[in-house]
C-alpha cells in the first residue's frame, strides 16, 4: 500500500508567492471561486489582474498572520487555510475556512484533512471553546468534510443565497472543544 502524501499547515514562505498568486489573481476565473461563497462575486466588475511583482511586492511587506496557513502537499503549496475571531475578542468563537485551489487536488480528502489540522492547531493556539465553518447547501463537498471531523450543522437559513440562477440555503457548521 503506497503512502499518503505528506499534508501539513505552515506559514507561508517566498516560494508559495507563485502559487498564491496564480490561484487568486492571475486565473480569470478558477473553478474555487465557484464554491467559496460565490454569491458574493455575482455582479462584481472584474477585477484589474495584479502582477506577480506588485503582489509579491504587497505580501512580502505585511508580516504573516497566525491566522492564515498554507496547505501543503509533500512540501508544495496546494491552498490556504484561515480563521478569524468572532466578536466580542475572548469569547471563545472562532470561524475556520479551508481552500484547496487546484480541482486536481478535490475528492481525496485532502481538504477533510486539512480542516481537521486546521481544527486542532486552533484548539490548540488559542482559547477557542466553539469552532464554526461557514457554507452554502450547493457545497456538499464543504459539509461532508466538516462533518466527518467532527462538526455539526447548528444553523440553516432557508434560501438565503442566490447562486446560479437558484436560491441555495446558508449553514453554519460547528464543533465544540471536547
Amino acid at each position: 500500500m503506497p503512502d499518503s502524501p505528506d499534508l501539513t499547515l505552515r506559514e507561508r514562505r517566498p516560494d508559495d508567492l507563485p502559487v498564491l498568486w496564480r490561484w487568486t489573481h492571475a486565473e480569470p476565473d478558477p473553478e474555487w471561486k465557484r464554491w467559496d461563497a460565490p454569491y458574493f462575486h455575482t455582479g462584481q466588475p472584474p477585477r484589474e489582474p495584479l502582477a506577480f511583482e506588485a503582489y509579491r511586492e504587497q505580501t512580502l511587506g505585511r508580516p504573516a498572520s497566525p491566522h492564515l496557513r498554507v496547505i501543503a502537499l509533500d512540501g508544495v503549496c496546494i491552498g490556504q487555510v484561515s480563521r478569524a475571531e468572532e466578536a466580542p475578542a475572548g469569547g471563545g468563537w472562532w470561524d475556520l475556512g479551508v481552500l484547496i485551489f487546484d480541482p486536481g487536488h478535490w475528492g481525496g480528502g485532502l481538504g477533510t484533512r486539512a480542516l481537521d489540522l486546521w481544527a486542532a492547531a486552533t484548539l490548540a493556539e488559542t482559547d477557542a471553546h466553539v469552532l464554526t465553518l461557514t457554507t452554502w447547501g450547493g457545497n456538499e463537498r464543504m459539509i461532508r468534510a466538516a462533518a466527518r471531523v467532527g462538526f455539526h450543522e447548528c444553523a440553516r437559513i432557508p434560501q438565503a443565497r442566490a447562486w446560479a440562477g437558484q436560491r441555495w440555503d446558508s449553514l453554519k457548521l460547528a464543533r465544540l472543544r471536547g
